[in-house]
């Protein structure tokens, strides 16, 4: 009874008119950034950040949200149209989705993209409202020294989220620690490597800092490598499967949904990895595993809603521990710094409201996507005729004016223009930015936790070892660790570092 209490809560905050609006507006912007390749929601998540701090933070996070997910959906509608993925979780849904573009069925293909992220939505949100309370109220009894081993499995972990060299990994967290150092001291009130400039005793600027090293790197990089685009359909007819064709769609979702919801909950590119899963999951279980890769209908259901499930999982480890699955995790959890909510498990019990309402707003969301989505497609189509090179000068226009409109600090924008160049330089040297964001955004609490669990074990650094929760979250850092350094693990990830490349 509680949990329909508490659903009953978050749909009344989530149907309010302002909520709904920033829901929709949410899912319109993420649908069109996953349609335009080369953005992404991370990018523009960091880039809308500043907005944020001019709206309730429940409408705020609902929008956030919105934007993650539905850029899943417009990720899968150039994946179609024109074989080219917008999102990286899409890359799989171009292989077969493109194949049924060509043979007349790009209708057949959307549809089935839509309905199977519909599903997948529908059940991975459900999963969040009935796993999200257990996991806080056992997340109710941390203490310093927990929170502390937390935080060092949030980091340990973030090494997933890059490809490629684990040493760099490691060294992007490590640079994203002594970034978090910046600013005043927590117990002294003595400034930390602010190179005497006053305006950085608070800090480097959360919002500065990731739309530089996310969004004007990106728009870097994708100015160096423009792709000319060429739309394949002009008009998409015949949305509507036949009965046997949505019979061979049932399996996958369901498999797909399944995948989703398990691997987004993970540390790293869940959705990605959930897509890439789930189409060798139908591969192997196909009566006619040659069809793959020649428009086989299994090829685009399975995936669609894996990706989808895995979006909406990685909420469960941001609202109930406030670990970020993913980069757009931690963008979501500076947003909530930003609104002066402390991550974690008390906004479940300070905040009822704020954390039902977003679980709420997540099958609203998917419902917004499925009903508009597919009358707009010419709309996303004809987007995709519009040069990078007038889009991205306005784009970087409003990010100055936002970073500034924060705390109208002229420091903002040079640390804009600096990390940007940084984001720039370490995409050049093959260093993944993700991690480096996690270790800035992780640091200070893991600093502040440490010094709290010293001073209350009276400098018995034991403390950490002899708490059961706090040994058995460090023995788990301890075993990703080892996880992550085995040769095979090494090998597989330079594998899709390359791939991505």
């Amino acid at each position: 009874m509680e949990l329909f209490h508490n659903l009953a809560l978050g749909f009344s905050t989530a149907t309010s008119l302002a909520n709904l609006f920033f829901c929709l507006i949410g899912v319109l912007l993420g649908t069109l950034i996953g349609v335009l390749p080369g953005i992404g929601a991370t990018a523009t998540i960091a880039m809308l950040l500043p907005i944020t701090f001019q709206l309730e933070p429940v409408s705020s996070l609902i929008m956030l949200a919105g934007i993650y997910y539905g850029a899943q959906y417009g990720g899968s509608t150039t994946a179609i149209l024109i074989n080219m993925p917008g999102e990286s979780s899409s890359a799989v849904t171009a292989i077969d989705g493109y194949q049924m573009a060509r043979k007349g069925k790009a209708g057949v293909a959307l549809a089935t993209a839509a309905m199977g992220s519909f599903f997948a939505g529908t059940v991975s949100t459900f999963l969040v409202a009935i796993f999200a309370p257990p996991l806080t109220t056992i997340a109710l009894k941390f203490g310093a020294a927990e929170y502390f081993s937390l935080m060092v499995v949030g980091l340990v972990s973030s090494i997933a989220l890059a490809h490629g060299s684990i040493i760099k990994a490691l060294a992007m967290v490590a640079l994203g620690l002594l970034l978090g150092l910046v600013g005043t001291d927590i117990y002294t009130g003595t400034p930390r490597f602010t190179l005497g400039i006053r305006e950085y005793a608070d800090g480097l600027n959360f919002v500065a800092v990731a739309v530089g090293v996310f969004g004007i790197a990106e728009i870097l990089r994708n100015l160096e490598n423009e792709q000319t685009r060429s739309v394949l359909m002009s008009k998409v007819s015949g949305l509507m499967p036949s009965k046997e064709e949505f019979k061979a769609m049932v399996g996958p979702v369901l498999r797909g949904t399944a995948v989703g919801s398990i691997l987004g909950i993970l540390p790293g590119g869940g959705a990605i990895l959930a897509a890439f899963a789930s189409y060798t999951i139908e591969k192997k279980v196909s009566k006619n595993p040659q069809e793959f890769g020649h428009g086989a209908i299994a090829g685009v259901a399975g995936p669609e809603s894996a990706n989808n499930a895995g979006a909406q999982t990685s909420f469960i480890p941001l609202l109930t521990l406030g670990i970020p699955a993913n980069p757009v995790m931690a963008l979501m959890i500076g947003a909530m710094i930003i609104q002066g909510i402390v991550p974690g498990p008390n906004v479940a019990t300070e905040q009822p409201a704020l954390f039902w309402g977003i679980i709420a707003s997540m099958w609203i969301g998917n419902l917004m996507l499925v009903v508009l989505n597919l009358p707009l497609i010419g709309l996303w189509v004809k987007l995709l005729t519009i040069p990078y090179y007038v889009l991205f000068p306005i784009i970087m226009a409003f990010c100055a004016i936002g970073v500034y409109s924060v705390n109208s600090n002229v420091y903002d924008l040079y640390s804009v223009a600096f990390f940007g160049l940084i984001g720039y330089v370490l995409s050049k040297l093959r260093c993944e930015p993700a991690p480096l964001l996690l270790g800035f955004v992780l640091g200070p609490l893991l600093e502040e936790n440490l010094r709290r669990a010293m001073i209350l074990s009276r400098g018995d650094p034991m403390t950490f070892v002899t708490r059961p929760i706090s040994a058995g979250l460090l023995i788990f850092a301890a075993l990703v660790l080892v996880v992550v350094f085995l040769p095979s693990v090494k090998k597989k990830r330079e594998e899709v570092f390359v791939e991505e490349e």
